[in-house]
Protein backbone atom coordinates (compact mmCIF):
# COMPACT_ATOMS: atom_id res chain seq x y z
CA UNK A 1 0.00 0.00 0.00
CA UNK A 2 3.00 2.80 0.23
CA UNK A 3 3.72 1.77 -2.81
CA UNK A 4 0.80 2.35 -4.34
CA UNK A 5 0.44 5.53 -2.41
CA UNK A 6 3.49 7.01 -3.63
CA UNK A 7 2.70 6.12 -7.06
CA UNK A 8 -0.88 7.62 -7.12
CA UNK A 9 1.01 10.43 -5.54
CA UNK A 10 3.00 10.85 -8.21
CA UNK A 11 0.58 10.68 -11.15
CA UNK A 12 -1.83 12.98 -9.40
CA UNK A 13 1.45 15.26 -9.00
CA UNK A 14 2.03 15.38 -12.78
CA UNK A 15 -1.59 15.62 -13.64
CA UNK A 16 -2.05 19.08 -10.88
CA UNK A 17 1.26 20.65 -12.99
CA UNK A 18 -0.16 20.69 -16.07
CA UNK A 19 -3.36 22.10 -15.04
CA UNK A 20 -5.52 19.44 -14.38
CA UNK A 21 -7.71 19.44 -11.46
CA UNK A 22 -9.26 16.37 -9.87
CA UNK A 23 -13.29 15.43 -9.69
CA UNK A 24 -14.74 12.41 -8.32
CA UNK A 25 -17.78 10.83 -9.23
CA UNK A 26 -20.40 8.47 -7.94
CA UNK A 27 -19.49 4.74 -8.33
CA UNK A 28 -22.73 3.70 -9.13
CA UNK A 29 -24.24 5.35 -12.43
CA UNK A 30 -28.05 4.53 -13.92
CA UNK A 31 -27.54 1.80 -16.33
CA UNK A 32 -28.70 4.23 -19.65
CA UNK A 33 -25.34 6.00 -18.62
CA UNK A 34 -22.68 3.70 -18.78
CA UNK A 35 -24.36 1.95 -21.75
CA UNK A 36 -24.15 5.63 -24.14
CA UNK A 37 -20.39 4.72 -24.07
CA UNK A 38 -19.90 0.80 -22.76
CA UNK A 39 -21.21 -2.54 -22.88
CA UNK A 40 -19.83 -4.90 -20.34
CA UNK A 41 -21.13 -3.29 -16.92
CA UNK A 42 -22.47 -4.74 -13.55
CA UNK A 43 -26.09 -4.43 -13.87
CA UNK A 44 -28.34 -4.28 -10.51
CA UNK A 45 -31.50 -2.97 -9.62
CA UNK A 46 -32.11 -0.82 -6.33
CA UNK A 47 -35.43 -0.88 -4.16
CA UNK A 48 -37.52 1.31 -6.82
CA UNK A 49 -36.83 -0.84 -9.78
CA UNK A 50 -34.35 1.30 -11.29
CA UNK A 51 -31.60 -0.44 -13.45
CA UNK A 52 -28.24 0.78 -11.97
CA UNK A 53 -24.52 -0.09 -13.14
CA UNK A 54 -21.01 0.40 -11.87
CA UNK A 55 -19.04 2.88 -13.13
CA UNK A 56 -16.53 0.86 -16.23
CA UNK A 57 -14.44 4.03 -16.63
CA UNK A 58 -13.92 7.37 -16.18
CA UNK A 59 -14.72 8.85 -19.00
CA UNK A 60 -18.44 8.52 -19.52
CA UNK A 61 -19.22 9.63 -15.81
CA UNK A 62 -16.80 12.90 -16.40
CA UNK A 63 -18.79 13.56 -19.88
CA UNK A 64 -21.94 13.45 -18.06
CA UNK A 65 -20.47 15.76 -15.01
CA UNK A 66 -18.94 18.30 -17.57
CA UNK A 67 -22.49 18.12 -19.46
CA UNK A 68 -24.72 18.83 -16.42
CA UNK A 69 -22.70 20.77 -14.26
CA UNK A 70 -20.05 22.92 -16.58
CA UNK A 71 -22.30 24.78 -18.78
CA UNK A 72 -21.22 28.65 -17.08
CA UNK A 73 -17.74 27.53 -17.23
CA UNK A 74 -15.89 28.42 -20.45
CA UNK A 75 -14.00 25.30 -22.14
CA UNK A 76 -11.49 23.93 -22.24
CA UNK A 77 -12.28 21.91 -19.35
CA UNK A 78 -8.72 19.72 -17.77
CA UNK A 79 -10.10 17.42 -15.10
CA UNK A 80 -8.26 14.33 -13.55
CA UNK A 81 -9.34 11.45 -11.75
CA UNK A 82 -8.01 9.01 -9.28
CA UNK A 83 -10.62 5.82 -9.09
CA UNK A 84 -11.98 2.60 -9.05
CA UNK A 85 -13.80 0.89 -12.27
CA UNK A 86 -15.79 -2.72 -12.57
CA UNK A 87 -16.20 -4.50 -15.58
CA UNK A 88 -17.87 -8.14 -15.95
CA UNK A 89 -14.99 -10.40 -17.41
CA UNK A 90 -13.94 -12.74 -20.16
CA UNK A 91 -13.59 -16.17 -17.95
CA UNK A 92 -10.36 -17.43 -18.05
CA UNK A 93 -8.42 -14.20 -19.14
CA UNK A 94 -7.16 -13.16 -15.92
CA UNK A 95 -8.88 -10.15 -15.98
CA UNK A 96 -9.69 -7.65 -13.57
CA UNK A 97 -13.28 -7.23 -12.26
CA UNK A 98 -12.17 -4.23 -10.14
CA UNK A 99 -8.89 -1.68 -10.79
CA UNK A 100 -7.83 1.55 -10.43
CA UNK A 101 -7.02 4.09 -12.82
CA UNK A 102 -6.03 7.55 -13.01
CA UNK A 103 -5.99 9.74 -15.90
CA UNK A 104 -6.95 13.23 -17.50
CA UNK A 105 -9.68 14.27 -19.28
CA UNK A 106 -9.01 17.61 -22.25
CA UNK A 107 -12.61 18.75 -22.95
CA UNK A 108 -12.91 21.74 -25.10
CA UNK A 109 -9.69 21.27 -27.25
CA UNK A 110 -10.10 20.14 -30.78
CA UNK A 111 -7.96 18.09 -33.57
CA UNK A 112 -3.97 17.74 -33.46
CA UNK A 113 -2.82 20.15 -30.43
CA UNK A 114 -6.16 18.65 -28.46
CA UNK A 115 -4.64 15.49 -28.52
CA UNK A 116 -1.13 16.51 -28.70
CA UNK A 117 -1.38 17.82 -25.33
CA UNK A 118 -3.05 14.83 -23.68
CA UNK A 119 0.15 12.51 -25.39
CA UNK A 120 2.61 14.87 -23.86
CA UNK A 121 1.13 15.03 -20.12
CA UNK A 122 1.03 11.28 -20.91
CA UNK A 123 4.62 11.22 -21.47
CA UNK A 124 5.42 12.83 -18.25
CA UNK A 125 3.42 10.93 -16.44
CA UNK A 126 5.31 7.46 -18.07
CA UNK A 127 8.86 9.38 -16.90
CA UNK A 128 7.01 10.32 -12.93
CA UNK A 129 6.50 6.65 -12.43
CA UNK A 130 9.38 5.69 -13.24
CA UNK A 131 8.43 3.71 -16.73
CA UNK A 132 11.03 5.73 -18.96
CA UNK A 133 11.02 2.69 -21.73
CA UNK A 134 7.59 2.63 -22.06
CA UNK A 135 5.96 3.30 -25.42
CA UNK A 136 2.84 5.27 -26.89
CA UNK A 137 0.94 3.62 -29.85
CA UNK A 138 -0.88 6.19 -31.94
CA UNK A 139 -3.33 4.87 -34.43
CA UNK A 140 -6.46 6.50 -35.97
CA UNK A 141 -9.59 4.86 -35.11
CA UNK A 142 -11.48 5.70 -38.95
CA UNK A 143 -7.90 4.09 -40.51
CA UNK A 144 -10.01 0.09 -40.84
CA UNK A 145 -13.70 1.58 -41.25
CA UNK A 146 -12.52 4.17 -44.00
CA UNK A 147 -10.68 1.16 -46.03
CA UNK A 148 -13.33 -1.35 -45.97
CA UNK A 149 -15.80 1.56 -46.90
CA UNK A 150 -13.05 2.71 -50.03
CA UNK A 151 -13.43 -1.42 -50.96
CA UNK A 152 -16.96 -1.90 -51.07
CA UNK A 153 -16.99 -3.58 -47.70
CA UNK A 154 -20.56 -3.27 -45.90
CA UNK A 155 -21.74 -1.69 -42.25
CA UNK A 156 -21.97 -5.88 -41.32
CA UNK A 157 -18.58 -6.95 -42.12
CA UNK A 158 -17.47 -3.33 -40.28
CA UNK A 159 -18.81 -4.16 -37.30
CA UNK A 160 -17.39 -8.20 -37.34
CA UNK A 161 -13.84 -7.00 -37.84
CA UNK A 162 -13.97 -3.71 -35.84
CA UNK A 163 -14.57 -5.82 -32.44
CA UNK A 164 -11.39 -8.53 -34.10
CA UNK A 165 -9.10 -6.24 -34.78
CA UNK A 166 -9.62 -4.50 -31.12
CA UNK A 167 -8.45 -8.09 -29.79
CA UNK A 168 -6.01 -8.68 -32.43
CA UNK A 169 -6.94 -10.95 -34.19
CA UNK A 170 -5.59 -11.00 -37.38
CA UNK A 171 -6.94 -14.84 -38.26
CA UNK A 172 -10.10 -13.75 -37.41
CA UNK A 173 -10.17 -10.69 -39.39
CA UNK A 174 -8.66 -12.72 -42.44
CA UNK A 175 -11.58 -15.68 -42.66
CA UNK A 176 -13.93 -12.01 -42.30
CA UNK A 177 -12.57 -11.03 -45.47
CA UNK A 178 -12.77 -14.14 -47.07
CA UNK A 179 -15.77 -15.17 -46.31
CA UNK A 180 -16.85 -11.41 -47.45
CA UNK A 181 -15.21 -12.31 -50.70
CA UNK A 182 -13.37 -8.72 -51.27
CA UNK A 183 -11.37 -10.40 -53.45
CA UNK A 184 -7.46 -11.12 -53.07
CA UNK A 185 -6.22 -7.98 -53.51
CA UNK A 186 -8.12 -6.10 -51.21
CA UNK A 187 -7.66 -8.57 -48.68
CA UNK A 188 -3.99 -8.39 -48.77
CA UNK A 189 -4.05 -4.44 -48.55
CA UNK A 190 -6.24 -4.81 -45.60
CA UNK A 191 -4.41 -6.81 -43.53
CA UNK A 192 -1.33 -5.63 -44.34
CA UNK A 193 -2.08 -2.05 -43.35
CA UNK A 194 -3.09 -3.07 -39.71
CA UNK A 195 -0.10 -4.67 -39.39
CA UNK A 196 1.73 -1.41 -40.21
CA UNK A 197 3.63 0.40 -37.36
CA UNK A 198 6.82 2.04 -36.61
CA UNK A 199 7.63 5.72 -37.36
CA UNK A 200 6.46 8.43 -39.85
CA UNK A 201 7.57 6.75 -42.32
CA UNK A 202 4.31 3.98 -41.85
CA UNK A 203 2.35 6.98 -43.07
CA UNK A 204 3.66 7.22 -46.62
CA UNK A 205 3.53 3.63 -47.18
CA UNK A 206 0.18 3.38 -46.43
CA UNK A 207 -0.32 6.30 -48.40
CA UNK A 208 -1.25 3.65 -52.13
CA UNK A 209 -3.39 1.12 -49.96
CA UNK A 210 -6.66 2.40 -50.13
CA UNK A 211 -8.88 5.32 -51.56
CA UNK A 212 -10.03 8.73 -51.07
CA UNK A 213 -11.42 8.07 -47.51
CA UNK A 214 -8.55 6.48 -46.36
CA UNK A 215 -6.33 9.52 -47.45
CA UNK A 216 -8.39 11.88 -45.45
CA UNK A 217 -7.85 9.78 -42.65
CA UNK A 218 -4.13 9.18 -42.76
CA UNK A 219 -4.15 13.20 -42.96
CA UNK A 220 -5.77 13.62 -40.05
CA UNK A 221 -3.10 10.68 -38.61
CA UNK A 222 -0.17 12.72 -39.67
CA UNK A 223 -1.36 16.10 -38.24
CA UNK A 224 -1.47 14.70 -34.86
CA UNK A 225 1.95 13.25 -35.14
CA UNK A 226 2.93 16.33 -36.31
CA UNK A 227 1.46 18.15 -33.47
CA UNK A 228 3.16 16.17 -30.92
CA UNK A 229 6.44 16.16 -32.51
CA UNK A 230 6.31 20.05 -32.28
CA UNK A 231 6.04 19.03 -28.62
CA UNK A 232 9.03 17.28 -28.26
CA UNK A 233 7.08 14.28 -27.53
CA UNK A 234 7.37 11.65 -30.74
CA UNK A 235 10.76 9.67 -29.86
CA UNK A 236 8.55 7.34 -27.42
CA UNK A 237 5.41 7.34 -29.47
CA UNK A 238 4.91 4.48 -32.36
CA UNK A 239 2.24 5.24 -34.95
CA UNK A 240 0.40 1.38 -35.13
CA UNK A 241 -2.09 1.60 -38.28
CA UNK A 242 -3.69 -1.27 -36.94
CA UNK A 243 -4.60 0.38 -32.79
CA UNK A 244 -8.68 -0.21 -32.25
CA UNK A 245 -9.74 0.70 -28.69
CA UNK A 246 -12.02 -1.85 -27.65
CA UNK A 247 -14.69 0.57 -25.96
CA UNK A 248 -16.78 2.27 -29.04
CA UNK A 249 -16.62 6.16 -27.81
CA UNK A 250 -13.99 6.51 -29.87
CA UNK A 251 -13.79 8.74 -33.00
CA UNK A 252 -10.15 9.65 -34.15
CA UNK A 253 -6.44 9.66 -32.80
CA UNK A 254 -6.65 6.77 -30.23
CA UNK A 255 -3.58 5.56 -27.59
CA UNK A 256 -2.31 2.34 -26.02
CA UNK A 257 0.56 2.14 -23.71
CA UNK A 258 3.14 -0.50 -23.78
CA UNK A 259 6.33 -1.40 -20.96
CA UNK A 260 9.30 -3.96 -22.40
CA UNK A 261 8.87 -5.08 -18.61
CA UNK A 262 5.08 -6.48 -19.19
CA UNK A 263 3.10 -8.32 -21.78
CA UNK A 264 -0.48 -6.12 -20.73
CA UNK A 265 -1.54 -3.00 -22.24
CA UNK A 266 -0.39 -0.18 -19.22
CA UNK A 267 -3.01 2.29 -20.44
CA UNK A 268 -5.35 4.08 -22.92
CA UNK A 269 -6.67 6.70 -24.72
CA UNK A 270 -7.59 9.06 -27.57
CA UNK A 271 -10.06 11.39 -28.87
CA UNK A 272 -14.12 10.73 -28.24
CA UNK A 273 -14.98 13.92 -29.73
CA UNK A 274 -18.86 12.71 -30.68
CA UNK A 275 -19.43 11.25 -26.52
CA UNK A 276 -20.95 14.60 -25.04
CA UNK A 277 -23.48 15.36 -27.22
CA UNK A 278 -25.05 12.21 -26.13
CA UNK A 279 -25.24 14.11 -23.26
CA UNK A 280 -26.45 17.17 -24.62
CA UNK A 281 -23.38 18.49 -25.11
CA UNK A 282 -20.77 19.46 -27.86
CA UNK A 283 -17.26 19.72 -26.73
CA UNK A 284 -14.20 18.09 -28.48
CA UNK A 285 -12.45 16.13 -26.23
CA UNK A 286 -9.50 13.46 -25.59
CA UNK A 287 -8.05 11.71 -22.71
CA UNK A 288 -6.02 9.09 -21.23
CA UNK A 289 -6.35 6.22 -18.36
CA UNK A 290 -3.78 3.89 -17.10
CA UNK A 291 -4.06 0.96 -15.20
CA UNK A 292 -2.98 1.65 -11.82
CA UNK A 293 -1.93 -1.89 -10.78
CA UNK A 294 -0.52 -2.52 -14.28
CA UNK A 295 1.64 0.54 -13.29
CA UNK A 296 2.66 -1.13 -10.12
CA UNK A 297 3.50 -4.45 -11.52
CA UNK A 298 5.69 -2.94 -14.22
CA UNK A 299 7.85 -1.15 -11.41
CA UNK A 300 8.16 -4.29 -9.69
CA UNK A 301 8.98 -6.00 -12.65
CA UNK A 302 11.84 -2.95 -13.94
CA UNK A 303 12.92 -3.23 -9.99
CA UNK A 304 11.45 0.49 -9.47
CA UNK A 305 9.48 -0.96 -6.86
CA UNK A 306 11.00 -2.47 -3.03
CA UNK A 307 8.39 -5.34 -3.23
Amino acid sequence: MAELRQLQSSLLGVFERFGFREVRTPTIEYAEVVERGAENAYRFFDDRGELLALRTDMTIPIARLVATRFSDLEPPYRLSYLANAYRAVTPQRAELREFGQAGIELIGAEGAEGTAEVVEVLGQTLDAVGLKQARIGLGEAGLWGSMLADFGGDETLLEETTGLLARHDIVGIESALVTADLGPDKTESLLGMIQLRGGPEVITTARGLGGERFGRCLDRLESTYSAISARGGADRVQVDLGLMRELGYYSGSTLEVYDPSLGEIIGGGGRYDGLMRRFGADHAAAGFTLYIERIHKAQIEGGLSGA
